[in-house]
This record gives structure tokens, sequence and C-alpha cells, in this order.
């Protein structure tokens, strides 16, 4: 997005190494790769991963087999993947490449000569809050992984158990925090001191479950010491996902797309072949993900969020005024039911279906007049209405102050709804979990949040069975095992 810009990779070949890195547009240069590397969060494998395992999305094998992809989507979402599953490599993958791309910028700037102490200060807590943000990432998905700091090793590393990853994010992030440049439009998609506290409270959110000990007060106060920044709610919440969504006074740390430039693919991932036609853009689009059926139907249909998170019903025409007709003569009708068909040939529950079949996902908005180019929509992966949901939460666990609780529980809804009548007169952990589903759905706190509050092992869409606890993590993908042996999960 425009004011992103100064995070691009700009060309100075004719400043000699040994003077470059003596301004902020040079060094936003020579760390550009860390930051790109996020790139790889959203919308690609790791999206589907996390959404998928979850019970918010599904990527369905359509008739004539499109999106059987080796059976990967569907080992997902039956909860059944293998250490082969390519989505869970590719997801371990970005960690890694991220991680690695970090400690390479890292040794970078502690070669380079031309930047001052102040700078470069600055500059490594950057680098190191971008990696404790990739290992994050693996404590929350897999648990157990390994860990590199030294871009000049070359041993091959052993195993660190989850505590021993939880605990390093916490120390990078209490030891940079201060070291960070503060919210500004200077700063937008770069790592600041709002990124640190708001990924110090999602570590202690979800301390319980990851390490065993409760930290709601920690929660709290790194909340807290978000909301004293400069951060605001959105008036409008689509303002969050519309395309030039950099304006966002509650963007916290973001992925800057624009349409050249590693842009955003979400509408190739969930949009039907014809669904550029009725909403006015040109793409050869992938009719892949959508919304899992229950997930959709525990919205208020009088919630904004609801039509603003997925794409329902007829898709029109404007040439004609018709209802578009897909090329199995079939009405484009995206239903929120996905009716399951010729089972036999898959495991009996899953099975194909109808194109058209399924809630797309429409939070991001689909500029009118793409001609063949990404999406300009960056992505929130933290913003201001998960700090409010997360403190709320660490209340609630704690036995707090529930009219605080409440206060912040509502201020999301009322911007939801722009008015106060679907306000709660109190809340209670129930209340909160819905709350998050109905504003985060597509944004990759799903799994998480299931898991936390205890929803992740019953059964649900084509999901028959009780999940058993050792899937709350992925495994060890079997590529990564095969090169180094020291990889025990």
């Amino acid at each position: 997005a425009p004011a992103c810009t100064d995070l691009d990779e700009n060309v100075y070949d004719t400043i000699p190494s040994s003077s470059f890195g003596t301004t902020q547009a040079q060094t936003n240069s020579i760390i550009a790769p860390i930051y790109g590397e996020l790139k790889g969060v959203f919308p690609g494998d790791f999206f589907c991963l996390i959404e998928e395992a979850s019970d918010m999305a599904i990527t369905p094998t359509r008739i004539g087999g499109d999106w059987w992809d080796g059976g990967y989507h569907m080992e997902m979402k039956r909860r059944n993947w293998t250490y082969m599953n390519s989505l869970n490599k590719n997801g371990w993958n970005e960690c890694m490449d991220g991680i690695a791309t970090c400690n390479m910028v890292y040794h970078m700037v502690g070669q380079n000569e031309a930047m001052s102490d102040e700078l470069k200060t600055q500059t490594f807590a950057e680098i190191r809050g971008v990696r404790a943000y990739w290992v994050y990432m693996l404590v929350d998905n897999w648990g157990n992984a390994p860990l590199v700091t030294d871009f000049g090793t070359t041993d091959l590393p052993g195993m660190k158990n989850r505590a021993e990853l939880f605990q390093f994010v916490v120390d990078e992030l209490n030891e940079i925090k201060d070291q960070l440049p503060t919210n500004s439009d200077a700063t937008y998609g770069k790592f600041t001191q709002g990124a640190a506290y708001t990924l110090l409270a999602k570590m202690y959110l979800n301390a319980e479950e990851w390490i065993g000990t409760a930290k709601w007060d920690e929660t709290i106060a790194a909340c807290d010491k978000v909301l004293s920044m400069n951060y605001a709610l959105e008036g409008d919440w689509k303002v969050n996902f519309q395309v030039n969504n950099e304006v966002s006074g509650e963007a916290i740390f973001s992925v800057p797309f624009s349409k050249t430039v590693g842009g955003n693919h979400l509408h190739n991932r969930t949009l039907h072949y014809k669904d550029p036609i009725a909403l006015g853009f040109t793409k050869g689009t992938w009719n892949g993900i959508s919304a899992n059926p229950d997930y959709v139907k525990e919205f208020d249909t009088e919630d904004p969020r609801y039509l603003g998170s997925f794409l329902i019903g007829e898709m029109i025409d404007p040439a004609t005024g018709a209802v578009i007709i897909t090329d199995h003569t079939r009405p484009l009708i995206h239903t929120i039911d996905i009716n399951v068909m010729n089972t036999d040939k898959y495991d009996n529950i899953w099975g194909e279906v109808q194109q058209e079949e399924g809630a797309r996902c429409n939070k991001w908005t689909f500029e009118t007049g793409m001609n063949n180019t990404d999406m300009e929509n960056d992505f929130h992966i933290f913003r201001l209405a998960d700090v409010y949901l997360m403190k709320a939460e660490a209340l609630v666990r704690k036995g707090g102050d529930n009219a605080e609780a409440t206060r912040l529980v509502n201020a999301i809804r009322e911007r939801a709804y722009q008015d106060a009548n679907h306000n709660y007169a109190s809340v209670d952990l129930a209340k909160i979990y819905q709350e998050r589903r109905y504003e985060f759905a597509w944004e990759l706190f799903s799994r998480q949040d299931m898991i936390r509050f205890g929803k992740f092992n019953a059964p649900g869409f084509l999901l028959p069975e009780t999940t058993p606890d050792y899937r709350k993590l992925f495994p060890v993908p079997y590529a990564a095992w095969q090169s180094n042996n020291n990889l025990v999960q």
C-alpha cells in the first residue's frame, strides 16, 4: 500500500558499501528482506494450514477433482494429517526461512561500519522482534522446534522444547521493547513497541496452554501498555480491510502489499472462476478456500461483519442483470452449506462438492477495476481490537473487573453494529470467544482460540470424531527431520 513504500528496497549503486547505512532510508533497504518474508504468512499455505485445521475454513475438493491436491486439504479438515502434508511442510519452512533471513540481516548490520550506534541499536531490535514473531509461530503451531540465532554456525541444531522457545520469545521482547521505534506513519509495517507489547500479550494469554502457567496479570499489563499508545479503533470496521487499509488507526503490525511487488493474492485463493465478472475486475481466480458452514451460521445476520466477512448468494452479471452460469451449467450462487457427494471415492466422509458451493472470503475489499493484478490490501497481523479482547479475556479468566471487560467487548460490538443496541450487560468467556470469532474470521486466530477455549477437540463439520490432544500441534515435517536427525519432536 502507498504508505509503506519506505520499506521497499531501493538500489544505491553509486554509494560505496562502506558508506551505506547512514540514513534511515538506506537502513530500510538493508532490512527490507526481514519484512518481505512476512508475506509468507498470508494468504498462502500458512493461511490454509491454520484456518483449515480449525473450524473456520475448508478447501473442499470440487467436482472434477479441483483442489484435491494430494489430499492435503482433506487431512487438515479431517485432522488426520501426517508429517508428509505439504501445507504443514510449507508453513514450517516459512518460519525457518523467516528466522534465517533475520539472522542473515542481523549479521549484515553487525558488520556495517557506516551505521550509527543509535540506528544500529534500533535496527537490531527490529530484526530480533521479527525473529521473535516467527518463533512465536513455531511455539503456537509445532511446540518444539530447532532455534538458530547465529548466522555463521554450520552445526545441525537440536530441538528446543516449547517452554524454552516460549521463554526465548518473552526474553527477546522484554530486552528490545524500549529500543524499538514508536508507532507513526514512518514506521507502518515495521516491528514497533506496539508490536512487541502485543506479541508479549499473545504469549502471556496462551501461557497456560503452552507452558502450563497462567499469566493473566502479565497479559493485562502488556495490553494496557498498547492501549496507552497512539492507536485507536476505527469508527468503521471495514476500514481495516479496504484497499488502502494502511490508513487504519488500529493497525499495530502489518504486512504491506502492493499490486506490483508481492501482492495479496486472496482473490485467487477464494473466488470462483467467474466471481470477478460480478465483482467488476479481471483475474484468473482459483475457486479454492471457503468458510466452514457452521462457522458462518454462528453470526447474527444483522451484524455487518457477517456479509463483511463472507461472500454469499447470487453472483450477478452486471452486463445482463442475470445470475452468472458456471461452466457446469449451474447458477453461480454461493451457498453457506456445502453438500458433500461421492464420498465412496475418499473415506466415506470427505467427498466432492459443486464448484459454486461455500461462502467465500469477503473480508478484504476486492477493488473494482483490477486488471490481472494482485490486491493492494495489506494484512494486519495484529490490530487494536485484538488487544481489547485479549485484555477482556484475561480479566474474566482471573476473576477481575468484569465491568471493564464488558466495556472492552462492547466497544468492539458498538463499532461493528454502529449502535449500542447489541451491547452486553456483562461478559463471560463464552461471549468473549464468540466475539473473537465474529471479529477475526480469516485472520489466523481461530485455531489458537479454539485450543485456548477448550473447543478444539470437539467433533465438527466433516469431523465426527473427537480430536486427540496431540493434534493440537503439527508434526515436524518429514523433509526437516530427514535432513537433521536431531529433530525429535
